[in-house]
């Protein structure tokens, strides 16, 4: 009885039980449903503040930005639009003379609005914007339909597209569309229907090269814009959404069914009759190409002769190039506007070049006077070549970018755009002129002519295939002979990788390095570099040696006008840079000096003067350089073929070409010397020790020193013992070789050397 009588008592609390949980559950669900609906209302509330406060933002700044001042000066545009530029050089009287007339290959005539049909007008409105007249830049139904695909097309008006014809920015990205919008809106706000219309009707691009309604209309019917019919105007509105795909001399039939689109939509805005359009639709169109087209007498004189095309020379395309990078940079233009401006917008240039060292280069080039006489074919085209010629305060007087005809405007420039492997000449500005700098060696420093063990091999060799001879050579010596060996060791054994490195980039201003591979002994002590450098920027770094360590950034124009000469657009003024000690700089000419350059010709005219020089074979002998001057002129030349193979002419083809053209320059010019810094002094050294010599040294020669670096006097020759020490040193250098002959070489030998 018990027992039964409690068991319905503890089911009825267990169920009070769960009732009381099932109430807790309840509440906390609905807390936690209450917190989560709190939670989401204020990620609302702070994402519509968030977008009220952007959209605030985002509407003032669109606001501030149309009612400001233009963005776009469609007055300059218009007036700077088919206005030949001019290059000018100065002669030996300081007269401006032309060398070149500039004018872009698009072919583009600017039109004024009222010699536009109304007809024509009116087709590319119905067809583009039909609310052109009513909104304020921007179609905003439009836009919202091409936005949400409510609506075909794209939402563009052809304020729009004015914006976008003017600036060529084609980038598809929100941010581009947003100041695409923003100028619009400030266009519109700041020049009436009319002239944005105008605008428009000359820039647009209709295929075949032509910009604007008039080239167009003279390209496919023959005929003056203004001479154009109703059936003829829409033809010309249909090319611009696809220009080839609606190009009536390409794809007639395609374009006559988009005209016929065309005229009907000008039906529907009333732009023209009924019976206008059927005549139009019936009209039978005659394009230039048609079987039936005769041409007019204008259209007849304005037909290409048959004649071989001159091209402008290197010099015009260097400042024509370095004038674009210039506008770009000064004034944010893009690559497009920049070449606009120079094709279109009537600029005076005024150059930098001499006139006579350019013509030299111009018939040693592309007559190839002084280089290898081989076939040049498509299959096997001959050596290439290019060279820059400086003044020492970095006028660039004259540049050369190919051999033989040249094949173009505005084509490949091999010496300020390919870079090249420059073999021994890089070391003077690798190792010798920083090691001088540094004072770590002098012009008789004795180095040993001996490879130095990298990467667990003897390395480098020099050009006749040895290791070296394990003898002590000067500086100069090694710089003379070009041996590979000396340099290797001044670096690792005084200067160091990056010493070497930093002083190439920062003193001698060499952008083509490569800050990863080229911090390594192969390429600074060999030449063999990444990338290589141009023939400009090793042109300027040699000019530091001959005007006593000043570096100039190299220019080739003075200033750049607009049309009327009245606004200075662009100036150039190269201020030196001290880079080096003059007493460095002049010891290292001096060096320079000693290199011969016999076997490059007779140069009887370049060798009444005092001539500097360095070359350069890259050890795959791809590559021959030399880089030098004269106290006129310092210059670099390359040779090579554009495809790296091995250059098969001995005796430094280079050289032959650089002594010819430095020979034609030098031809009538005065006595001139090399500026004396005062510092440097010339002193007998001892040919066995390299230090300065005294009455007891046998063998003795004269070298240059900075005079407050200059090295100890020879203690070894007037010293009996250590002439004995050098006797029985010989004696064990000449048993260590026989043995080295004898015995297999194991490396240890290499280990000490390092």
């Amino acid at each position: 009885m018990n027992n039964d009588s409690r068991t319905p008592k503890s089911t009825a609390g267990s169920k009070t039980a769960h009732t009381v949980k099932d109430k807790n559950k309840n509440k906390k669900n609905q807390k936690a449903k209450r917190v989560a609906v709190v939670a989401l209302l204020c990620l609302l509330v702070v994402c519509v503040l968030v977008a009220v406060i952007v959209g605030g933002y985002v509407i003032f700044n669109i606001v501030s930005f149309a009612h400001g001042e233009p963005d776009i000066d469609l007055d300059d545009y218009k007036l700077n639009q088919n206005q030949t530029s001019f290059v000018y050089a100065y002669d030996d009287e300081g007269k401006t003379v032309e060398i070149a007339k500039i004018h872009g290959e698009e072919n583009r005539v600017w039109v004024n609005f009222e010699d536009i049909p109304q007809h024509l007008k009116d087709a590319f409105v119905c067809l583009e914007d039909k609310r052109f007249e009513k909104h304020k830049g921007v179609d905003w139904i439009r836009t919202f339909g091409a936005l949400t695909g409510l609506s075909d097309g794209g939402g563009s008006t052809i304020t729009q597209q004015l914006v976008k014809n003017i600036t060529q920015s084609s980038e598809v990205t929100f941010v581009r569309k947003f100041k695409e919008i923003e100028r619009a809106l400030n266009l519109e706000n700041n020049y009436d229907k009319n002239t944005i219309l105008e605008a428009y009707l000359n820039t647009l691009y209709l295929g075949s090269g032509c910009y604007g309604v008039q080239t167009a209309s003279e390209k496919y019917f023959g005929k003056d814009v203004s001479e154009l019919n109703v059936a003829e105007s829409a033809v010309l509105a249909v090319i611009t959404k696809y220009p080839t795909k609606y190009n009536p001399l390409l794809n007639p039939e395609e374009n006559k069914k988009r005209q016929e689109l065309c005229l009907g939509y000008m039906l529907e805005e009333k732009a023209i009759t009924k019976e206008e359009y059927e005549t139009a639709v019936a009209y039978e169109l005659v394009f230039t190409n048609s079987e039936n087209h005769v041409p007019d007498e204008d259209e007849e004189t304005k037909k290409p002769t048959t004649d071989e095309e001159e091209y402008q020379d290197f010099y015009v395309d260097y400042v024509i190039k370095t004038v674009r990078d210039d506008l770009m940079e000064k004034y944010g233009y893009t690559t497009r506007q920049a070449m606009d401006k120079i094709n279109y917008g009537g600029l005076k240039i005024y150059a930098a070049v001499d006139v006579d060292v350019q013509e030299v280069l111009n018939k040693v080039y592309t007559e190839r006077i002084a280089f290898p006489k081989e076939a040049d074919t498509e299959e096997k085209p001959a050596v290439q070549s290019a060279a820059t010629v400086m003044d020492y305060e970095g006028r660039v007087v004259g540049i050369i970018g190919e051999a033989g005809e040249k094949s173009g405007n505005l084509c490949l420039n091999r010496a300020s755009e390919s870079p090249r492997q420059p073999g021994s000449s890089i070391k003077p500005l690798s190792t010798y002129a920083p090691a001088l700098e540094k004072n770590y060696i002098n012009w008789s420093t004795m180095i040993q002519n001996y490879a130095i063990v990298h990467k667990g091999k003897l390395w480098p060799q020099n050009a006749d295939g040895t290791k070296g001879d394990k003898k002590d050579i000067t500086v100069q010596y090694a710089v003379q002979r070009s041996f590979n060996t000396v340099p290797a060791r001044i670096i690792t054994q005084m200067l160091g990788v990056e010493e070497s490195y930093n002083f190439m980039k920062e003193t001698f201003h060499l952008t083509t390095l490569d800050d990863s591979n080229d911090v390594n002994i192969a390429p600074l002590a060999t030449g063999a570099l990444t990338t290589g450098v141009t023939t400009v920027e090793m042109a300027a770094a040699y000019a530091v040696f001959g005007n006593n360590g000043k570096y100039y950034e190299p220019y080739c124009y003075y200033r750049v006008t607009n049309s009327s000469g009245s606004e200075v657009l662009l100036e150039t003024k190269s201020e030196p840079q001290r880079v080096l000690s003059e007493d460095t700089a002049e010891v290292m000419r001096e060096i320079l000096k000693t290199v011969s350059t016999s076997s490059f010709g007779s140069g009887k005219n370049v060798r009444r003067f005092e001539l500097m020089s360095k070359t350069g074979t890259t050890t795959d002998e791809k590559d021959s350089w030399i880089a030098g001057g004269t106290p006129y002129y310092v210059c670099a030349v390359w040779l090579g073929y554009d495809k790296p193979k091995l250059v098969p002419f001995a005796y430094s083809p280079a050289g032959r070409v650089y002594i010819e053209f430095l020979d034609r320059i030098h031809e009538d010019l005065e006595s001139k010397s090399f500026p004396k810094s005062g510092k440097v002094v010339q002193k007998e050294y001892c040919k066995e020790s390299g230090l300065l010599a005294t009455d007891a040294c046998k063998g003795k020669a004269k070298g240059y020193y900075k005079a407050t670096a200059l090295p100890a006097k020879c203690t070894e020759c007037s010293n009996p013992a250590g002439a004995v020490d050098d006797v029985l040193g010989g004696i064990g250098e000449s048993v260590s070789n026989i043995f080295d002959a004898i015995l297999p070489n194991d490396n240890n030998n290499e280990e000490s050397e390092e």
